[in-house]
């Protein structure tokens, strides 16, 4: 078993949380104009990615440092995903229930990944994650 009793970073909900705001996110910039297709589309979905990715990169890591560091990571690209969907809805690309339904996902993701590097910082220092 890995760390905290999973066999892979694929049993964490953050990261089942997060894999469906990505799904959100394409179904949303989907509907985006065409000529923002390698602009603000692009942008919105490569911080949504990253969000899970992060979250992998992170568990996948041996040192309790690297873990921590690409949740933070994570963090900061769900701040850049509300600012890319925040504009969106400015620029009227998507509708403002659309982009509602994503910002409620990022903020549970985002309460979810302070949640976990709360609990990471929390452990005796040099110790590795539970296994």
């Amino acid at each position: 078993m890995g760390k905290m009793g999973m066999k892979s970073y694929r049993d964490l909900e953050v990261w089942k949380r997060a894999m469906d705001m990505v799904v959100a996110v394409y179904g949303v910039t989907g509907e985006f104009p065409a000529q923002e297709k390698y602009g603000l589309a692009s942008q919105t979905q490569r911080a949504a990615v990253s969000v899970p990715a992060n979250i992998a990169e992170g568990y996948a890591r041996l040192h309790r440092g690297d873990y921590v560091h690409h949740l933070s990571m994570a963090r900061g690209s769900l701040a850049e995903l509300e600012t890319h969907i925040t504009l969106a809805v400015r620029l009227e690309y998507v509708p403002r229930e659309k982009a509602v339904e994503i910002w409620n996902t990022t903020q549970e993701v985002g309460k979810m990944l302070t949640g976990l590097i709360s609990s990471l910082r929390r452990m005796p220092k040099g110790s590795l994650p539970p296994s």
